[in-house]
Parts: C-alpha cells; structure tokens; sequence
C-alpha cells in the first residue's frame, strides 16, 4: 500500500485507561467527569509528552468517535487538539464511523498523507487516534417549540419538572444500540450469528472466561503499562488526589461456574450474558503518523509501519461479521496470508460474534491462538470510537515486546460493516 512512500506510526503513543461508566452498577464511573472532548484532549497531551518530536512540526489532527452526545463534542478532534496542547493554527478533523472510528481516523490519516492534497510539508506530522465517553445523556423529545418551565438553560442542564406534558426523556446509550436497518439491537445480531454457526452458551462463556483470564495476567505481568498513561482525578472535599492506573473491567476471582450462573442478557433462551458481551467503559488513544523518511529526518523512532488497510460491509442483522471480509482485504492490500500474521487485536463486541470471526479467520490461516492473547474488550471494555486507536497501541507494542512482526488490528461496526488494519513492527 505504501511502499514507495512508506508511513509509521510514532514510539510514544499512548492511551488513557478504560474506565466502567459505572461502580458497581450504582455511582458514576471515574471518568464520568470528563467528556469525549476531555478524553481525547488526555490521549493526545500523554502522546505528545513522550513522542520526542517538536510540536511545531503536527500539521494536521484527525480524531474518531462514535456519538455526538455531549455539549462540547460538535467541536470534537478540534477540542481534542488544544486541550492536547497543540497550537491554534492546527487543523483538526472529527471522523464518525462507529465502532471502527479510531481505525477509521488511522485510514483517514494515511489517505491524507498520500494524497497530498491538503497535506502541510511544512509540518508533516499527524496526530491520529479516538475517544468516546459512555456517560451518554438521556435526551428530551417533544420539547422544540414548547414553553418550558424556568429550570431550563440556556447553556445549561434542564430540570424534569419543568418538561411540559407531552415531553419524553429518553437514553441515548440505548438508543444508539438498536440499528433500524437491521430491526434489532446490536447484542441480537451477535446473537444471530451464534445461531448461524452453531456457536453455544458454553463456547461464549470459555471464550469470555479466556478474554478475562489473558487481560488478569497481562495486567498483573504489566504488559499495558508501557501503552498506559495513568490519568489522576483530583480529590474534592479535602481527599486526596486518585490515580487511574489501569482498565477498570479487568476483574480477579473469574471463573466459568459463576459465569454460567448469569443469565441471558438480551434474548430469552440467548447465549449473551454480561460474562462474555463487551464491557462499557469511558477511554482514549492517540498516536502520531509520519512518512518514514520524515521520522528519520527528524530523529524520530518508528514504533510500526502501516501495511494494509480494509473497509467492507455486510448483511446489518450479522454486523459483527464485518472483520472477516475486511481482513481479506487488508491483507491482499499488504501482500500478506493469514499465516504471516503474529499477534491479532479484533474487538470482541460479544462473544459469539468473535468465535464466528476466529472461525472464518481460520480458514485464511490465521492461527486462533494468535488472537487476543492478552485478553480485549470482554475484559477491559469497548469505548466504541476509542477501541481501534486503542487496539493499535496493543498490537504494536506487544509485536515489539515479542519480537514479532505482522499485527493485525480489526472490529466490527453497528449497521454492518467492519474495517481492517495490518501494521509491521519496526523496533
């Protein structure tokens, strides 16, 4: 894909940790005070801090994210720059494809670079990655043109009792997880595609009990900490200063007993619970891209060069299909088998949908012990247009940790499609 002018990703690159939206099902999770905006501004400033390259030289800003839930997210990857640290006359690019959008903000970042269109010689550096805050709203129907009561501001928060009849609060969390196209929520189609390849409660629940199992001990080993940029939360009321260190989800005291004792979460009879489906967490990454020669021109160390990319669709009602017909792709892009490839980050949304995808990936020549072997969004969450930036900074550090050298980074996306990523360690 880029071999004349080959592209790298940046040594430095760093994320925040995944935080639950939730404590134990009832208080705000700890980073339910920092908006998407906030979380992207976090990844980038940790990224710029330990990437020693001069900030003068970032041309350009694209940012991921899934949903534009919250009062400062229309201004985005923009926000995300300056509250990074970059300067005003830096441009800055929001791109939305769903779950893939921190893949997505990637792909946008190379076609930028190659096409040279817009691309600033001058500073030819980008700075890429994704965020998403979970703490979704609810969201008021009904109200446009009503009178409303004086608890309503003009820039600020709204309150329930001065809605006038009529008016509807409804969870925009929630909302977003149903897809029209496909007349189910997402955890239905992961549902549908477990039915489709004979896929049963005891398979979801092992392949959930082994995501939680890698992600324990790639945590105790301290395999994230060099992707990790501990976030602190500053202590109100006279308490200390809390520091975030790791991805909340990540649970001691798993066993399959207890996971076979949950109950189906979104289907009578379904295989879904919330042992083996995707965790919800607040989270971000970044990273910077550069040309090759550029890293080299200005001392610059290459953590990894972008190889292959891939975007396809599929049937909506099987979304989580999407990563198999992308990794073909991407690795006829890269001129790579599935047997070339090391080490595999593909998000798990739910269990059944990752098994089908292993099964299919199998069949290319991907070995399945090479797939999430430090555990993935199970145990640690999917941030949805956080986790493929995230993703990235997992499969490049653990190539370079092991000496290994293809990755791939792939994930499905709500509506049915799925995008694909295969990255060469350079250290």
């Amino acid at each position: 894909m880029t071999k004349d002018r080959p592209i790298v990703i940046l040594d430095g690159a760093r994320r925040t940790p995944r935080a639950d939206i939730l404590i134990d099902n009832r208080e705000p999770g700890l980073f339910g005070r920092f908006s998407t905006t906030a979380l992207g501004g976090l990844a980038i400033a940790a990224t710029l801090e330990n990437t020693p390259l001069d900030r003068g030289l970032i041309g350009h800003v694209v940012m991921g994210m899934a949903s534009h839930s919250h009062r400062d997210s229309i201004y985005a990857a923009q926000g995300m720059a300056w509250r990074g640290g970059l300067a005003d006359d830096v441009p800055a690019l929001t791109v939305a494809r769903i779950c893939g959008s921190g893949v997505e903000s990637l792909a946008v970042g190379v076609e930028h670079m190659l096409a040279g269109v817009r691309h600033d010689r001058a500073r030819p550096f980008l700075v890429v990655g994704g965020a998403e805050s979970m703490q979704y709203p609810f969201s008021a129907y009904g109200m446009r043109g009503a009178k409303v009561g004086e608890g309503v501001q003009k820039y600020g928060p709204l309150d329930p009792k001065g809605l006038p009849r009529g008016a509807m609060l409804q969870d925009s969390l929630l909302l977003g997880l149903y897809d029209p196209g496909a007349s189910m929520a997402m955890a239905n189609t992961a549902e549908e595609l477990g039915r489709r390849y004979g896929i049963t409660r005891e398979q979801a629940d092992v392949f959930g009990h082994r995501s939680h199992m890698n992600a324990k001990a790639a945590r105790d080993a301290g395999w994230f900490d060099e992707e990790i940029e501990p976030v602190t939360l500053p202590g109100s009321g006279g308490a200390p200063d809390a520091v975030v260190h790791h991805d909340t989800h990540v649970m001691d005291g798993i066993s399959l007993a207890k996971m076979a004792r949950l109950r189906p979460a979104f289907e009578a009879g379904g295989i879904i619970t919330a042992g083996n489906a995707s965790a919800v967490v607040d989270g971000a990454a970044a990273m910077v891209l550069g040309f090759e020669a550029d890293a080299a021109a200005h001392g610059a160390k290459p953590l990894a060069r972008v190889v292959g990319l891939g975007t396809a669709a599929c049937d909506p009602q099987i979304m989580g299909w999407g990563p198999v017909p992308a990794t073909r792709i991407a690795l006829e892009q890269a001129g790579l088998k599935g047997g070339d490839i090391h080490h595999v980050e593909l998000n798990e949304a739910f269990a059944p949908q990752a098994l089908a995808c292993i099964r299919d990936f199998e069949d290319m020549g991907i070995d399945p012990d090479k797939v999430n072997p430090m555990g993935n969004a199970i145990a640690m969450g999917h941030p949805l247009g956080a986790t493929g930036a995230i993703l990235t900074l997992t499969c490049a550090y653990a190539l370079r940790r092991k000496g290994e050298r293809y990755g791939l980074v792939t994930m499905c996306i709500g509506g049915g499609q799925g995008n694909a990523l295969v990255i060469e360690s350079l250290a």
